[in-house]
């Protein structure tokens, strides 16, 4: 289901410059993103190369990748002799960055989510660039207003938000200074099965845990809509960048979420505390008035989690800490 590319990508994919260049493509979301292109183009009758790359410390990510006829390619992105021998491309999806762990080793955060975009930039000055981004860059914003417009200030909490703006600014910087096409994409909290914000509330819901509503509203973006989304903003690509909120274009409440997933788990959630008036939030309308809204309804989603909590699907072992307020990670 999350490579399973729709009649509109397909279609998009058609028109697309390859090589297809995906950095970064070892994480959570790379590996059904770099199918989810390949089986687009097929459909399609697109001969589409499409390259994976990544450290891929975990071997088993680069052969499910290169059994599915994708090439892969074993790069450290901050070492300038690895990004030199990479191959040219026309089009790059850009997933790298550093978020957890940042509160006990902020250095690396900084290096590798300001340094590398430095260093692709430098190494692909004429190429179309789809870079990821996060909701982290805005402040806690009122919940009444709606989540975080993209012309809003950048003016977040701790080390990671603001070295993901700086992240963004050297995007900005080279565009600006080589005319690179570039389309910043701010994800909030993507999710499939294994892992998300709504596995976390779904967990904590069947083990009876407390569920703490002090951050009482978010967003989120089933992972097979988030991927086909950042392949289609490509055509967003401008320079100086664009930037576009990523996610559905409703706020949701914690309370309201785990309440339906309890009734599908057979559960009575718990919690603790009180919802605040703030919370991290974007508003997501512009990029769904370009794209089209996200094609999975919620619905689906929650019963699709709830049945594989029931019936003990593996997770990612990766909680987003969507509780967290003060920007430590």
């Amino acid at each position: 289901m999350l490579t399973r590319p729709s009649p509109h990508l397909v279609e998009f994919v058609k028109g697309l410059g390859g090589p297809l260049l995906i950095l970064g493509a070892g994480g959570k979301m790379g590996p059904t993103l770099a199918a989810l292109a390949l089986r687009a183009a097929e459909a399609g009758g697109r001969r589409l190369e499409v390259v994976a790359v990544s450290r891929f410390t975990d071997p088993t990510g680069q052969q499910w990748l290169e059994e599915r006829g994708i090439r892969t390619i074993r790069c450290d992105l901050l070492d300038a002799d690895d990004v030199a021998r990479l191959p040219d491309a026309q089009t790059i999806i850009y997933l790298v960055g550093l978020k957890f762990g940042t509160t006990q080793s902020p250095s690396i955060t900084w290096a590798i989510n300001t340094l590398v975009p430095a260093r692709i930039c430098e190494r692909y000055p004429r190429s179309q660039i789809v870079a990821l981004s996060t909701g982290n860059v805005y402040p806690l914003s009122e919940v009444c207003l709606g989540g975080s417009m993209e012309s809003d200030a950048l003016t977040p909490i701790g080390e990671y938000a603001n070295a993901a703006v700086g992240r963004e600014r050297i995007f900005e910087f080279y565009s600006r200074r080589h005319a690179i096409q570039v389309a910043q994409l701010r994800l909030c909290y993507a999710v499939e099965l294994r892992y998300g914000v709504l596995v976390d509330i779904a967990r904590k819901v069947y083990a009876n845990a407390s569920l703490d509503l002090s951050n009482g509203y978010f967003n989120c973006l089933w992972q097979g809509d988030a991927n086909e989304m950042i392949l289609r903003a490509l055509t967003l690509a401008e320079s100086p960048p664009s930037a576009w909120n990523l996610c559905r274009p409703e706020i949701f409440s914690v309370r309201e979420i785990a309440s339906r997933l309890g009734v599908l788990l057979g559960r009575s959630p718990r919690f603790m505390g009180e919802e605040g008036t703030t919370a991290l939030l974007v508003n997501a309308s512009r990029i769904c008035e370009k794209l089209g809204s996200p094609a999975l309804p919620m619905d689906v989603l929650l019963r699709w989690i709830a049945h594989w909590v029931l019936a003990g699907g593996r997770t990612l072992g990766k909680p987003t800490h969507f509780e967290v307020r003060d920007g430590r990670y």
